[in-house]
């Protein structure tokens, strides 16, 4: 009887792979079929190899986008990583006062991502918005519509606020879970709460602050909706990220063929990336 239960467990995979195959494989395969051909319309295909793919690593286009994405993913994982840390170490570990903190926390991730940049659109307008009108008042010229500068400060602390709520959460689950024993010896030796963190706290978050630094690359690095209801890539193209690009060559100039092999570059970047933080964090965690 186990030994047909387990010849038979293979069955249960078949609607995943097939899911996959659907939701990853086929979209993935179509987009390389595209990055490799020239179409005229009328399913008319014409063979261009590697054109595409040497067009976009050569624009100065493109690179301008990937220049600007690095910006933005580099600054708010400054900002929000050490930020979120900060909130969760002051959050309160036991009460009735967990509950609301944790409930305050997760609000932010729980509204959609076109609602936060339309927010967002409405709070920093300079006429009628709460954020650009006090800062007009108080004697700042704002305008993130026409003021490339305003409207970093405006993506960025719009990032910020929505995606901090992520770092808090999972260091306070890290925090949660360290045995109590520690800290128990550490008052017993009479540690203060700076040694306490760097050497209780801090080495028992590396993995939760690896987690936490892997999905804010990868969501900050593809991120779309929100910069693009917020600024629309503007002015000008001065918030006009890698995602926000992409779309305006598929899309808005309806190039499919380097549209395709951007999207492929795109991909492979942030792969690469995610692979090459991973392996440094793993390896640093190892030779401590």
């Amino acid at each position: 009887m186990r030994k047909t239960r387990y010849e038979r467990a293979w069955l249960f995979v078949i609607p995943v792979v097939a899911l996959v195959a659907f939701n990853a494989v086929i979209p993935l395969m179509t987009v390389v079929n595209y990055s490799v051909q020239e179409t005229f319309g009328d399913n008319v295909f014409l063979w261009a190899g590697v054109r595409w793919f040497q067009e976009v690593l050569l624009s100065e286009r493109f690179h301008a986008a990937l220049g600007r994405q690095i910006l933005f993913t580099g600054t708010i994982l400054l900002i929000e990583v050490p930020l979120g840390l900060a909130i969760a170490l002051a959050m309160p570990r036991k009460g009735p006062w967990v509950s609301v903190c944790l409930v305050l926390m997760a609000l932010p991730l729980l509204i959609p991502w076109n609602v936060v940049g339309a927010m967002w659109n409405i709070f920093a307008l300079p006429d009628i918005g709460l954020l650009g009108r006090t800062l007009n008042e108080i004697g700042f010229d704002f305008n993130f519509t026409q003021q490339p500068g305003d409207a970093w400060f405006t993506l960025i602390v719009m990032d910020v606020w929505h995606w901090t709520s992520l770092v808090v959460l999972l260091s306070y689950a890290g925090l949660v879970s360290i045995p109590d024993a520690y800290y128990q010896a550490a008052k017993i030796d009479g540690a203060k709460p700076l040694a306490i963190f760097r050497h209780i706290q801090l080495p028992k978050l590396k993995r939760v602050l690896t987690i936490a630094i892997l999905l804010r690359f990868m969501d900050s690095f593809m991120i779309y909706t929100e910069p693009s209801v917020l600024t629309g890539g503007g002015p000008g193209n001065a918030t006009t990220l890698l995602s926000i690009d992409l779309v305006k060559v598929a899309l808005g100039q309806f190039d499919l063929g380097p549209a395709a092999a951007m999207s492929l570059i795109y991909f492979l970047i942030v792969l690469l990336l995610s692979w090459v933080f991973y392996t440094l964090m793993m390896r640093n965690e190892a030779q401590q």
